[in-house]
C-alpha cells in the first residue's frame, strides 16, 4: 500500500485558451475543468488508477465543494475534520502547453489540527510500503512539520515503518533534508538548485548539472533523489549510482500534476520490484502521460506512451 499526505489540498481549476495568453487583455477561453488536487492527492489518484492500494490523508471540511470533487474520483481517503474551504488553484493553459498558475494560500491549521493530522498519518501508515509527504504546508503549520510526521511514523512502527518520499519545496524541503530523514526526495531542477544553494552550470547538459548538485546531498542528507526535468526527462541519484532517462515524443497539453504523476509512476515501479532503470522509465512514462492530458487528470496505464524511454547510467 502507498499512503499520501496532503496538508494543503486544492480545487484545481484549469482554463484552456485557443491562443497564447495576452496579459492585461480580455480573451475568450475554449474550455475549463475542475479537479480535486494537491500534490499528495494527485499522486494517490494515479496510484489508484493503476489498481494499486492507496489511501490519501488530508484535512477536509465536509461542507466544502472540494469534498464533492474528491468523492467524484472515488479515492480511498482518511480525512481530518477542519473548518473552512480548501484553496482554489487556477491554471491557464495555452495550445502549446504553456501554463500560468495562481495558487491561493489555503486555510490555516491550528495546533489541534496538526496533532489530529499526525495521529491520522501514523495510524494509516501501518503496513504501508511508502508514505508520500507532498505539496506545500498549510498555513499555520511549522516548516518542520514533515520532519515531525516522519519521526512520529518511525517511532510508532520502527522496523516496519514505510519508506518515506517527500515532494515539496522551500523551507519545508530544507527542513527535511537538514534533518536527514527522507528515503527519497523528488524536486525539479530549480528546486534542487535552490535546496543546495547553487546555480546549475549552464555550460553542461542539464542531467549532468543535476547530478553534480544532487551528489552534494545523496547519500549524506537523503538516501535518493528523483529529479524531474520536464522535457529533459528525469535523473535518479542513489548511493549506488545515477541514471538519466529521456521521455518519448509528447504533445503537451498541461504540465500541472506531471511531476506528481512522475513520482507515482516511480513508486509503482518500485513496489513492483523494478530496478533503478525501470523506476526511472516508470516515472517518465507517467509524467509524460499526465502532460498530454488537460487539467489535472490522473493518467491511467492506458494513457502511457509505448514509445521508447532510453535510460543511461550517468557518471
Amino acid at each position: 500500500m502507498i499512503v499520501t499526505v496532503t496538508t494543503n489540498p486544492s480545487l484545481d481549476r484549469t482554463i484552456s485558451l485557443g491562443e497564447p495568453l495576452r496579459v492585461g487583455q480580455v480573451q475568450p477561453a475554449i474550455g475549463s475543468r475542475e479537479d480535486a488536487g494537491g500534490k499528495g492527492i494527485n499522486v494517490a489518484r494515479v496510484v489508484a488508477a493503476a489498481g494499486h492500494p492507496v489511501i490519501a490523508v488530508l484535512p477536509l471540511d465536509e461542507t466544502d465543494p472540494f469534498a464533492a470533487a474528491l468523492r467524484s474520483v472515488r479515492l480511498p481517503v482518511r480525512t481530518v475534520r477542519v473548518h473552512g474551504p480548501a484553496r482554489a488553484n487556477i491554471t491557464i493553459a495555452d495550445p502549446e502547453g504553456v501554463t500560468t498558475k495562481l495558487n491561493l494560500p489555503g486555510i490555516s491549521l491550528a495546533d489541534a489540527d496538526a496533532d489530529a493530522l499526525t495521529e491520522a498519518v501514523v495510524e494509516t501508515s501501518g503496513g504501508a510500503d511508502w508514505l508520500v509527504l507532498a505539496g506545500s504546508l498549510a498555513p499555520g503549520l511549522p516548516a518542520d512539520f514533515y520532519v515531525t510526521l516522519i519521526r512520529a511514523v518511525r517511532a510508532a512502527w520502527g522496523d516496519h515503518a514505510p519508506s518515506i518520499a517527500v515532494d515539496t519545496s522551500g523551507a519545508a524541503l530544507h527542513a527535511v533534508v537538514a534533518a536527514g530523514v527522507a528515503d527519497l526526495i523528488k524536486p525539479n531542477e530549480d528546486e534542487l538548485a535552490e535546496l543546495a544553494g547553487v546555480a546549475l552550470d549552464p555550460g553542461v547538459a542539464v542531467a549532468d548539472a543535476v547530478l553534480d548538485v544532487a551528489r552534494r546531498l545523496v547519500p549524506e542528507k537523503v538516501a535518493a533523489a528523483f529529479v524531474t526535468l520536464g522535457g529533459d526527462g528525469a535523473v535518479l541519484v542513489t548511493a549506488g549510482g545515477a541514471w538519466h532517462g529521456t521521455p518519448p515524443p509528447t504533445r503537451v497539453r498541461s504540465t500541472v500534476g506531471a511531476g506528481d504523476s512522475s513520482l507515482a509512476g516511480f513508486l509503482l515501479a518500485d513496489v513492483a520490484g523494478a530496478d533503478p532503470r525501470d523506476r526511472v522509465r516508470g516515472g517518465i512514462r507517467y509524467g509524460s502521460a499526465a502532460a498530454s492530458l488537460p487539467g489535472t487528470q490522473a493518467p491511467t496505464p492506458a494513457d502511457l506512451s509505448t514509445g521508447d524511454v532510453p535510460v543511461r547510467a550517468v557518471t
